[in-house]
């Protein structure tokens, strides 16, 4: 049965979400207790891939889950399920939801639309030190919202993708990007669209600052996406302070989803 697993995580800690040979991460933790829940190896997909410590407020994945595993009846219901899970993962990983999907749901390629928040302040903060990065510098953010505006296309971002990255295209569809003040201190970049390059939020959020802080003019920009160059954006901002906040699917996929709960008692 394919399942989508509804998550969020404090990637401080691991080096990404995606497996990695020699280090730890989100995926290789939760698919270690899937293995000892269920008894058999069950791997998961995730709906995208976060860098080392970045977090995910809201993230999806799939599994498809072993009906028959005689370890996999041990629970009422799916709530039950996800309770004994989440008693078995790190505090830093939790589970909100497991729904029963149709056979072929996709947690990556159904995906439609996806939303990133970067979070920073401009004090010092020992609560805030692993969740949003600390601006330095004087900073006019009115400045990073106008430049915000040359951001909503569709079009090449490819001077915002990380070299290396073997994307097949470089086109993305952003929707929406701005800056909003949370209080006197602390703002957050808020960006939409259908996909994201590696890497691109972090080296916009850069660019930006870049832009607030008298390095570069808003006008810029538009410079920056024509020259397709890596090179002429800004450097990647911090890591902690970047959150993946949404992922949306087509409402057909949850419409279509199995009706019943095979294999719980």
């Amino acid at each position: 049965m394919r399942l989508f697993i509804e998550l969020s995580y404090d990637g401080a800690s691991y080096h990404g979400w995606q497996r990695q040979p020699d280090s730890s991460s989100v995926q290789e933790e939760i698919e270690k207790q899937l293995t000892q829940f269920l008894g058999e190896r069950v791997p998961v997909m995730g709906c995208g891939r976060t860098d080392t410590g970045v977090h995910a407020s809201y993230f999806v994945a799939h599994c498809d889950w072993p009906v028959a595993s005689e370890r996999a009846k041990r629970y009422r219901d799916w709530e039950e399920a996800t309770w004994k899970l989440n008693g078995m993962l790190p505090p830093d990983i939790s589970i909100h939801r497991m729904v029963p999907m149709h056979a072929k749901a996709h947690a990556r390629f159904d995906a439609i639309e996806r939303a990133y928040v970067y979070r920073m302040h401009q004090r010092k903060d020992p609560f805030l030190l692993s969740h949003s990065a600390r601006i330095y510098r004087e900073t006019d953010f009115e400045k990073m919202q106008r430049a915000c505006q040359y951001l909503i296309r569709k079009g090449d971002f490819a001077a915002f993708c990380k070299l290396g990255s073997n994307q097949g295209t470089t086109i993305c569809d952003v929707r929406e990007a701005r800056m909003v003040q949370i209080n006197e201190r602390e703002w957050q970049f808020e960006i939409r669209a259908d996909r994201f390059l590696r890497n691109m939020v972090r080296a916009i959020v850069g660019t930006l600052l870049d832009v607030g802080q008298g390095r570069r003019q808003v006008e810029e920009m538009e410079s920056i996406f024509a020259s397709g160059l890596r090179s002429e954006a800004g450097k990647s901002a911090p890591a902690n302070g970047l959150f993946l906040s949404n992922v949306r699917y087509p409402e057909s996929i949850w419409s279509s989803k199995e009706s019943t709960v095979e294999g719980s008692n």
